[in-house]
């Protein structure tokens, strides 16, 4: 029959002690997970302070870690879902301020996975951004932040406090990328610059020597029209003029006459006065109209000159609006947009010359704001080098040598290749810079007697790397806000003399980070705040993964086995009661310093 697993949390699991640390923001408060690999169901209340998961070997301490990791935006991996399961599910519940921040992460035996915050789906680059902040994972495997150089650097100059100098070489980049691209827009070949200025002064030119008038196209056409119609228009004009007020013209002697009868019918009759007043009316409305006539006709070109020249006028007037827009008012705007672009183009040079100078005094602040950056790296280089150093001594590497590398990018290097083109001439040496300043850092580390110091990134081991966080984190616990961090099989390749060390270590940090480590020492678990066993056994014929927090008695037990095994006794009994005793006359004490 296939076993299957289940995590049942009882007791005070869910009901966490009162908190010895004050609050973190951002620390993990609650970790719920549902069929990932050997874990069904389990929800797990954790404390501000050191939290310690103990229990034997494949119970699923471990596999806690992944699913924070999981439910903060790790990659996921479909083999953690339980077999005969569809999906696994991972919340993970932070007391962020102002008000708790809820992320959640399926992953289906199909391949497909989903994330949410605050129960909006997002993706999982996306969980990574938000939740990545509040914890940072030191396992086995992980390809942690530490390893980053880039993260290196960051940490160091948060340990020497230069953030006023970062902003003073951000600022001081910004300014000369912003003047960069101007610069840009003005980077014209001296060819190219003489033929758009000659391009745009000849379309102003042309278009101003032209003269245009809005509308004038229009009064030629029908001044053309006109013309055409030249000898009809005139007869035509002739004969409004005879009928209207020509000599023996009967409309107008008819008018005449009507009008003088009238006058003097009103004289007998006032009532035509009026009759009289409209006829007088009609006369002049005639012989207005006649002279209308008569002007008319002689307004219509006769002469084939003047016509012709009327012709040419139009014919450059459709020309121009062929190049440079339809109507009269269209080319006349383009005729201006042309002269301003001319004028531009002018004052190009000028422009560049004053950015060109801008841009070498720019680099003179870039070079100060550099070089005093790299000073502060170089100082803090030197004390960080030393405190993790003794810290390492501390935690069982006596004989290690540690170093942090300040080194300035050479320009065309491969690793200034890889994150900025800009260069800056320092005594002779050109470098690469960014908003970061000019420097690469890189933590080094010689972990044995005679070998030559490497990048941190290029240790074999991953319980020494758990170790080598430990102390730089502890360190730089001021510096470094992450709230929550985990440490899985810190204790790997490290015996007992060496433990004790580690387990202080860890209380110490965790007075100013949520801390999760999980461990196989006594030696490490007797320091805990709080202590949770996970372990397996068989129910009704399946495996049940118990997981639940120890305390008292139980805790004595517990680390009872952890010291000489389940055999151990009343002696590993009262060596569990003594490391609990020695661990809470410690804790006192560094609390009170």
């Amino acid at each position: 029959m296939t076993e299957t697993a289940e995590v049942v949390s009882t007791g005070p699991a869910l009901e966490p002690e009162p908190a010895t640390t004050p609050m973190v923001a951002g620390r993990l408060a609650e970790l719920s997970v549902r069929d990932l690999a050997l874990i069904e169901r389990l929800r797990i209340s954790f404390e501000p302070g050191l939290n310690v998961l103990t229990g034997e070997t494949g119970a699923g301490k471990s596999l806690l870690i992944d699913a924070l990791g999981l439910a903060v935006g790790a990659r996921a991996d479909t083999s953690l879902v339980r077999h005969g399961s569809d999906t696994a599910r991972v919340e993970a519940l932070f007391d962020r301020l102002p008000e708790p921040l809820i992320c959640v992460r399926e992953v289906s035996a199909a391949g497909r996975s989903t994330a949410r915050i605050d129960d909006e789906a997002v993706t999982a680059a996306r969980l990574a951004d938000v939740a990545g902040r509040l914890v940072e994972i030191h396992g086995q495997h992980d390809q942690q932040r530490l390893l980053d150089e880039r993260w290196q650097r960051e940490l160091l100059d948060a340990f020497g406090r230069l953030e006023g100098e970062r902003e003073v070489m951000a600022r001081a980049v910004e300014a000369w990328r912003a003047n960069q691209a101007a610069l840009a827009e003005l980077a014209l070949d001296p060819r190219e610059l003489a033929r758009r200025l000659e391009l745009h002064q000849h379309q102003a030119g042309e278009i101003a020597g032209a003269k245009l008038r809005v509308g004038e196209a229009a009064e030629i056409l029908a001044r053309l029209a006109a013309a055409q119609h030249a000898e009809a228009i005139a007869r035509g004009s002739v004969e409004i003029n005879e009928a209207l007020a020509g000599e023996g013209s009967g409309a107008r002697e008819a008018i005449a006459l009507a009008a003088q009868r009238a006058r003097e019918l009103a004289r007998l009759d006032e009532r035509y006065e009026p009759v009289a007043t409209r006829l007088l009316g009609l006369a002049a409305e005639l012989e207005d109209a006649a002279a209308e006539a008569r002007n008319l006709a002689e307004s219509v070109e006769h002469d084939p000159a003047a016509l012709a020249a009327m012709e040419e006028r139009l014919s450059q007037i459709y020309a121009l609006e062929r190049k440079y827009g339809e109507g009269e008012a269209a080319v006349l705007a383009y005729g201006e947009r042309a002269t301003a672009d001319a004028e531009r183009l002018l004052a190009l040079e000028a422009s560049r010359e004053t950015r060109q100078a801008e841009a070498a005094r720019l680099l003179v602040g870039v070079a100060a704001a550099g070089q005093e950056l790299s000073r502060g790296r170089a100082s803090a280089a030197d004390r960080l080098s030393s405190a993790v150093e003794a810290a390492l001594g501390g935690l069982g590497f006596r004989q290690t040598s540690f170093s942090v590398s300040v080194v300035q990018r050479p320009a065309g290097g491969a690793e200034a290749a890889a994150t900025t083109a800009a260069a800056v001439e320092i005594d002779g040496q050109r470098l690469a810079f960014d908003s970061s300043g000019l420097d690469a850092v890189a933590f080094l580390i010689a972990p044995n007697p005679g070998e030559p110091a490497r990048p941190l990134a290029r240790i074999a081991s991953g319980g020494e790397l758990s170790r080598v966080a430990l102390a730089i984190k502890q360190i730089l616990a001021e510096a470094d806000h992450t709230p929550t961090l985990v440490f899985d099989e810190i204790d790997t390749g490290i015996g007992g003399r060496s433990a004790e060390p580690v387990g202080r270590s860890l209380w110490e940090l965790a007075r100013t980070h949520q801390v999760l480590c999980v461990t196989h020492l006594g030696q490490i678990a007797a320091y805990a705040d709080a202590q949770f066993r996970i372990e397996k056994h068989q129910r009704d014929g399946r495996t049940v993964t118990d997981l639940r927090r120890i305390e008292g008695p139980e805790r004595v037990d517990e680390l009872a086995q952890m010291l000489a095994g389940s055999e151990g006794g009343s002696a590993a009994r009262a060596s569990a009661e003594e490391l609990l005793e020695r661990a809470e006359a410690w804790r006192r004490t560094a609390g009170g310093r």
